[in-house]
């Protein structure tokens, strides 16, 4: 299977996330095209969607996927990700390094399990290690099983815990990938990428 990306520019990507957010039941709250175009203004960063035929139309096409990475910095302005570094410290080095985070992304429920996330995270590691960056972070909860599956294929290893007091399911797992530019020659998925406007 040969899967359709797009990457998108910082506006409209912004504005293509929002809509697709509507589909996903499972997140508690939606990001806004402005809290992403506020967040990624300033920051390297890449915005990509997997679309894919509608099954009973094959000949429409829809976004099904979606994946947002940017830069992170170890003197980070922004309050969410000075938080984000400092939890960080001592488990990934950021001083001296260029250091992506893996902030967004979800596949609609009917999608799930056909590769889209995956030829996703696949370009967005192409792109990363084009641009120069030396390791990916990403941030999620021990909760979301499948998302956690994901990783594990895409060889992230957990590098920190934090437990939740409350409910174990809540506690927050940090994983990180090194990108050595060799990396992509373990990519499984074929990709086109078109540019969208």
């Amino acid at each position: 299977m040969e899967y359709l990306i797009k990457q998108y520019p910082l506006e409209s990507g912004a504005l293509e996330i929002q809509y697709i957010e509507e589909y996903f039941g499972e997140f508690p709250r939606r990001k806004t095209a402005a809290e992403i175009i506020n967040r990624l203004g300033d920051r390297e960063s890449l915005i990509l969607m997997a679309e894919a035929p509608l099954p009973d139309d094959p000949a429409s096409l829809v976004p099904v996927s979606y994946k947002v990475v940017h830069e992170i910095r170890a003197d980070e302005s922004v309050s969410k990700l000075r938080d984000l570094v400092e939890r960080l410290r001592g488990h990934v080095e950021f001083d001296g390094r260029r250091v992506l985070y893996s902030w967004i992304g979800a596949t609609r429920r009917d999608w799930r399990g056909q590769g889209h996330f995956r030829a996703l995270s696949e370009e967005s590691e192409a792109w990363a290690i084009a641009s120069g960056f030396e390791e990916i972070v990403v941030k999620t909860k021990n909760r979301y099983h499948d998302m956690r599956a994901v990783l594990a294929q895409l060889q992230f290893n957990v590098v920190k815990f934090e437990p939740s007091a409350a409910d174990n399911a809540e506690s927050k797992v940090y994983l990180a990938k090194h990108l050595p530019a060799e990396i992509v020659r373990d990519h499984r998925s074929r990709r086109t990428v078109v540019h969208a406007g």
